[in-house]
This record gives C-alpha cells, structure tokens and sequence, in this order.
C-alpha cells in the first residue's frame, strides 16, 4: 500500500511518472529471471521509483554485488534515500543518459545488467537515442538491457530503436500486471559500437538537455500468464 500511494501522490504532482502504481511481484520476478544472482554484479536500475525493484535486487545481490539506481524524481530520490540504508546501494538524483556520468561516480567502469521502467514512448528521438547510446557503452560485453514498458507501446516505441543498438533483442508479456507490460531483454555483443545505428558517437555521447523527460514506469497487480516473441531466434 505504501508503494500505491506513493506513486499515486508523484503521478498527480510529476507528468514524467508514467503509471500511478509499482510494478507487480510477477513483473519483478519476470525481469530480474535474467539476472544470474550467483556471481557479484554490478546493477544499474533506471527509475527506480519507491524501491520495487530496488528491494528485489538487494535481497538477492551476493555482498560482493553493486546496485547503482538513478532516479529523477527528487520525491522518490528522498523515498529511496530515507528507506534503504544498503552498503551496496547508491541512490543517485539524475537522468537516465548521463549513465556513464554515473558510473564514473561510482568508480566503475562497466554494469553487467541496467534495468528500466521509464516511459519510452514519450521520449523524444533524440533523448531515447541518447539513452539507449550509453547504456549500450556503460554494459560490458554480453551484459544485458531489462526494459519492462506497457503492453500498448508497439513496435515502433522501443523495439526497434533496441534493434538499430543492440544485436540481440528478446520480448515477452507479463499479463499478472496492472496494465500488463510488454518485456525486452536486450544483449550487448562482442563487439557493439554506435557504428551499428548509422550515428556519429559525439552526437550521441553528450548530456541531454535539463528538461528531459524522464522517470520511473511503474505497473500494479494483476491475473493472467506469459507469452514469448522472440526475435533473432538462432541464438
């Protein structure tokens, strides 16, 4: 109930906030699946929110691990803040492009998986390329990009722009939520660059401006079961 409220007060208040609640137990345990909880990680979580995936993610990361979350929403910042007292945690007030930024901060060099709810179809070209660019730099080779968005984007909200970045791209449905949410699982190759776009890297790797729209899309409770789409099916 808390976490509802909670979302429900910044819906109101923030346009960025994309959902007025968290993402369901089924939509967390979907995403994280992907993530191998028997080796330290270095986790970055984009719009984190009041803590849903935070929580998750702490209560399985080894003590070896790291979980670096980003959050935009200075109400959900201080949420964040005031509830998790982790060693392996850094909660930092910022934008989803300025990962590397992050990073460095952290005085790490690469993330093994970034998580993401934040509203992509709202997203202006340029942000959303900025965006999916550094993430792409900020994983290492065969790290993964854990996108969970709702069921309504189409293929030309997401799917595609992961495509032009990234070599292999997975999607599934989690229908236990409330809206449903449409899943992406995007894996970083060998040997990836933003020569894949047709971009040029300095128009890409810079800061987005300080209004950019960015924030946490959270999902609420729900019934109902998976189903698989996966693309680039010879791997």
């Amino acid at each position: 109930m808390f976490h509802t409220m909670a979302y429900m007060k910044n819906f109101i208040k923030d346009k960025d906030v994309a959902s007025i609640t968290p993402t369901s137990p089924f939509g967390v345990r979907k995403v994280c699946g992907h993530i191998d909880f028997a080796r330290n990680n270095v986790i970055i979580e984009y719009g984190p929110g009041t803590g849903v995936f935070t929580d998750y993610l702490l209560k399985h990361m080894k003590n070896g691990s790291h979980l670096i979350a980003i959050e935009r929403n200075k109400n959900f910042k201080s949420i964040l803040q005031n509830r998790i007292r982790d060693p392996r945690a850094t909660i930092i007030n910022d934008s989803a492009e300025n990962v590397l930024e992050a990073l460095k901060a952290c005085k790490r060099c690469e993330a093994d998986y970034v998580i993401s709810g934040i509203p992509f179809f709202w997203l202006p070209r340029d942000l959303k390329d900025k965006i999916l660019h550094n993430t792409l730099m900020a994983l290492k080779p065969g790290g993964s990009f854990l996108v969970y968005q709702t069921c309504f984007q189409t293929d030309q909200h997401l799917k595609v722009h992961l495509e032009r970045f990234f070599p292999i791209v997975h999607t599934r449905f989690e229908l236990r939520n409330i809206p449903p949410l449409r899943l992406f699982e995007a894996v970083k190759g060998n040997d990836c660059g933003s020569r894949r776009t047709g971009l040029r890297p300095d128009s890409l790797s810079g800061s987005a401006p300080a209004g950019s729209t960015l924030a946490q899309s959270g999902r609420g409770m729900g019934l109902g079961h998976d189903l698989f789409d996966r693309t680039n099916s010879d791997l």
